[in-house]
């Protein structure tokens, strides 16, 4: 199989861009074939080098490489002169000066229905001609056969009365010279593939096999937007979500593949994934079901990179420790410093938190106790902590938040944090009891 990923460096990488992105990946490496990285730069003005940048950084960042590439389409400009005179010779193509008001008085003459056929002009923009008769077949390895008549089809214009081509006429050219036997992309293109075909049967050429995967919907059922939450690849980077977390959830997303299983290595992926078995209804992108699948991933990273993983997102060092009374309530790496920022940093502000613990009845009493308590803990370690601080419990029957809040408070300065045990060990003695004087003075 030789695939291709033809991204229009308009923007950032969108989901279901990456998902595309992933299918063609998968299908290539599955098959040990050949995937194609080509850039449709067509659009002058919002294909700019930092748009570009932006594709290959959110494909280096899944991972996804390719074999061949990045070739821009604007490149291959020649060749798409040679090809729009070759059928301008045989007669497939002609030149027309109508325009969008002359289409629709041509309509209103020939029904609605009919699709615009114009006359061979010396100049003007270049028409391809459709048949009058008959229809053209998109064989799609994913939905089966869609028909589309002749004459329900304009004459559809592929290229500007300045030379210049458009978008169904030099995709089809480039596909044919790259040997492309396989294009896989979203359903939204579905519209163009009639047009492109008549482009290879225009140039006496085969056409590759299409497939055209559902689009992604949220929860809500309506198309993949901003407001679902993260809409692109560097906004889910942003939101830090690891790579291996987003291939395994997208790859999923229409796969076909037993809902029993979720989690799957890359060549798992790659040998599992068929055509013939993707979905043709939407598939829904849920951003809660990504988080959960992201915490499993961190979870079972070994400490060193989970930490390293953490240092890098968060900028800071030395946060090992952290990282390691964190790792079971955190879905992100986003998630690490609202959790466990203020043991670093020192406690945050949160006048609910303080009222609810600290500023209660008797909670400055509770935590002179629990201070007490902690002073006296020998060694300063987890298990004499807690120890230490649940003996305290005990002594006066209270409930555990009793004195775990009020400590919580005083060493966060809210009540989300790691476990207390093992955020006072990570603290120390001396900050430890620092932080609680503090809080007391302030009581």
């Amino acid at each position: 199989m030789r695939l291709r990923f033809a991204p229009s460096p308009t923007g950032a990488l969108h989901i279901g861009g990456a998902r595309t992105a992933l299918y063609n990946w998968l299908l290539a490496r599955g098959s040990e074939g050949t995937l194609v990285l080509r850039v449709e730069d067509t659009d002058r003005e919002r294909s700019t080098p930092e748009n570009v940048e932006q594709i290959l950084d959110a494909l280096r960042w899944l991972e996804l490489d390719w074999d061949e590439g990045p070739i821009f389409q604007s490149e291959n400009a020649p060749r798409h002169q040679q090809a729009l005179r070759q059928l301008l010779d045989s007669g497939h193509a002609y030149h027309s000066n109508a325009t969008g008001e002359d289409v629709k008085a041509w309509k209103r003459e020939h029904g609605d229905d009919r699709g615009f056929r114009g006359q061979p002009e010396e100049s003007g923009a270049v028409r391809l001609r459709v048949p009058d008769e008959g229809e053209t077949v998109v064989h799609d390895a994913i939905r089966g056969d869609a028909r589309f008549q002749h004459v329900h089809m304009d004459d559809p214009v592929i290229a500007r009365a300045d030379g210049s081509v458009l978008y169904n006429f030099a995709v089809a050219v480039d596909d044919l010279d790259a040997g492309i036997t396989h294009v896989v992309r979203g359903e939204d293109h579905l519209s163009n593939t009639p047009k492109q075909l008549l482009v290879f049967e225009a140039l006496g050429a085969r056409a590759p096999v299409y497939a055209h995967l559902p689009l992604l919907h949220g929860p809500d059922g309506k198309k993949l937007s901003k407001r679902h939450g993260a809409a692109s690849v560097q906004e889910l980077r942003d939101a830090g979500y690891l790579p291996e977390a987003i291939v395994n959830y997208i790859a999923l997303l229409g796969a076909g593949f037993d809902a029993a299983e979720e989690y799957f290595t890359r060549e798992e992926l790659a040998r599992r994934l068929q055509l013939d078995r993707i979905s043709r209804s939407p598939a829904v992108f849920d951003e809660r079901k990504l988080r959960h699948m992201n915490g499993r991933y961190l979870r079972e990273l070994p400490i060193e990179e989970l930490t390293a993983r953490v240092e890098a997102f968060t900028g800071r060092s030395g946060l090992r420790r952290g990282v390691e009374i964190s790792r079971e309530k955190i879905q992100t790496l986003a998630d690490f410093w609202p959790l466990a920022g203020s043991l670093y940093d020192g406690p945050v502000d949160d006048p609910k938190a303080w009222e609810k613990t600290i500023g209660a009845d008797g909670g400055a009493a509770a935590l002179r106790e629990a201070r007490d308590a902690l002073a006296a803990t020998e060694p300063f370690e987890e298990r004499e902590i807690e120890a230490a601080l649940r003996g305290v419990v005990e002594a006066h029957q209270w409930k555990p938040r009793a004195i775990f809040q009020p400590v919580r408070v005083a060493i966060a300065g809210t009540t989300v944090s790691p476990g207390i045990f093992e955020s006072v060990a990570l603290l120390g003695r001396e900050e430890t009891l620092r932080r609680i004087d503090d809080a007391l003075a302030r009581a």
